[in-house]
């Protein structure tokens, strides 16, 4: 049975200046699509990272009384209350980002106008559901 691929010394030599760059930013002008896409991955991860904070907490409820005040005082402090509201950005964002993803998976919002308007939107969206929770938390205290 001949074999089906050309030996090395016939196939035909690509020199590096004609291979194709792979895109970074350095090829590429940021736009704000691309950096909510890229903001999209990592609120995902941010949100790996708060999930175990709450499951923390959970255990904590779980335990004992000490426990529990002690991740209370933790979450309640200064420093606590700003990785919760990182958290809430990153949860908003996220699901903002998502439902642009759902957008596009229908077909729609590919074009340029509109895809620039989802990507503000979700920025927009993100950044108004947190303060609105947060409002209302403060308000509802």
């Amino acid at each position: 049975m001949a074999e089906a691929s050309t030996p090395a010394d016939k196939r035909p030599r690509v020199s590096a200046a004609e291979r194709p760059l792979s895109p970074h930013l350095q090829i590429y002008r940021p736009m704000l699509t691309m950096m909510m896409s890229i903001t999209h991955r990592i609120t995902g991860a941010a949100l790996y990272l708060g999930s175990l904070l709450l499951v923390w907490w959970l255990l904590a409820l779980a335990t004992d009384a000490r426990a529990f005040q002690f991740a209370t005082d933790i979450l309640t402090s200064w420093f606590g209350r700003l990785v919760l509201f990182g958290f809430t950005l990153a949860l908003f964002t996220h699901f903002m980002g998502g439902l642009r993803h759902f957008v596009w998976d229908t077909g729609r919002g590919m074009e340029h106008p509109q895809r620039e308007w989802l990507a503000q939107a979700t920025l927009v969206g993100g950044v108004g559901l947190t303060l609105l929770v947060w409002i209302a938390a403060y308000a509802l205290r």
